[in-house]
C-alpha cells in the first residue's frame, strides 16, 4: 500500500472563499459530518463560477455535471469553525475539468480536508458534452496548476 499523501498548505491553491459552518453541519460525534465536505466543495466551485460570471444556473446553455468526486480527511472541523476553501484546476480537457479543493479550519495553514470533483460540461438540453468555450477556458487556466499553465520557473 502506498504512503498517504500529506495535506497541502494554502499556497497550493489559486482562489479562495470563506464559508461559515452551521450548527447542523455537526454530527452526533461533535464534528462536521463527512457529507458536508462535499457540499463545501460544490459551494466553492459553483460560487467561484458564479462570482466570475461563468455560470448562469437558471438559463445558461452549458452546465457542468459532476462525474467523479473524492475526499481525504486530515483533521476535524465543526461548528462554529470558519472554513477557508482553496480552489485550483488540476486538469483541463476539451469538455471536462478536474477541480481540487482544500478546506482550511479557521486560521490553519494546512488543509483539514482535500477533495476533488470532475465537471463535464454539457449542453443543458441534450446533456451531450460540449467544448469549454474560450472565456471559461481562460478563467480556468488562470487558476490552473497544470504544468503547461505554470511559468517555466515553477515547472518540475
Amino acid at each position: 500500500m502506498s504512503e498517504r499523501p500529506a495535506p497541502s498548505t494554502r499556497d497550493a491553491y489559486r482562489a479562495f472563499r470563506t464559508i461559515a459552518t452551521r450548527w447542523l453541519d455537526n454530527d452526533i460525534y461533535g464534528h462536521m459530518n463527512n457529507t458536508v465536505h462535499y457540499t463545501l466543495f460544490d459551494t466553492t466551485v459553483n460560487g467561484w463560477l458564479i462570482d466570475n460570471g461563468l455560470l448562469d444556473i437558471g438559463g445558461g446553455a452549458r452546465i457542468g455535471l459532476v462525474v467523479e468526486t473524492g475526499c481525504r480527511y486530515f483533521a476535524e472541523m465543526g461548528y462554529p469553525d470558519l472554513i477557508t476553501s482553496g480552489l485550483k484546476v488540476a486538469k483541463l480537457g476539451t469538455s471536462s475539468v478536474r477541480y481540487e479543493i482544500g478546506l482550511f479550519r479557521n486560521d490553519a495553514q494546512t488543509a483539514a480536508a482535500e477533495g476533488f470533483f470532475v465537471h463535464v460540461y454539457v449542453d443543458r438540453n441534450t446533456r451531450r458534452p460540449t467544448p469549454i468555450d474560450a472565456r471559461l477556458r481562460s478563467a480556468l487556466t488562470a487558476i490552473s496548476v497544470q504544468e503547461s499553465a505554470l511559468p517555466p520557473s515553477e515547472r518540475g
